[in-house]
């Protein structure tokens, strides 16, 4: 349900836009960039911290560029009775596990693992169905991403009027 403290104002919108473009502008330079005072640009960035908006200031890490440049997407399939908690722990002692989400359909998890190559991704494959709970996974390979992660398409949707 959208409510008006889920909305977000032209400043807050032209802040979120230049975070993220420029993550390490600070907020002098954010209020110099925006032509406002720098304790507004802090008053606005703490609100929309506190309010869950912007979840943090940490550089955009590029997987290929450390050497992992195959992405592949693993839809697994847990039993039942002991819920997601101790697959998700196991996943997340795997490094080259990036994301996982609860899905709806024929899988139960939906993850983002990298890989070195091809070869290496089995390695990863191998040890992410290394799990008692994991019945079988399923996996796709990206062959090329055409939309980055993105959310300024999002910001300027959230505007309100």
């Amino acid at each position: 349900m959208f409510t008006s403290e889920h909305s977000i104002d032209d400043l807050d919108a032209r802040l979120l836009r230049l975070y993220a473009a420029e993550p390490a502008v600070g907020v002098l330079g954010a209020s110099r960039r925006l032509g406002v005072a720098r304790g507004t640009v802090q008053a606005r960035l703490d609100r929309l911290v506190s309010r869950g908006v912007v979840r943090g200031f940490a550089p955009t890490i590029d997987p290929g560029a450390l050497g992992y440049p195959v992405t592949a997407f693993c839809t697994l399939e847990i039993r039942q009775g002991r819920g997601h908690g101790p697959v998700v722990e196991h996943l997340t002692g795997i490094p080259e596990v990036l994301e996982a989400h609860t899905i709806t359909g024929a899988g139960d998890l939906l993850i983002r693992v990298v890989a070195r190559d091809n070869a290496d991704l089995q390695r990863v494959i191998d040890l992410v169905v290394d799990d008692s709970h994991v019945i079988r996974a399923s996996t796709a390979i990206s062959l090329a991403t055409r939309i980055e992660h993105r959310t300024a398409p999002l910001v300027a949707a959230a505007i309100s009027s």
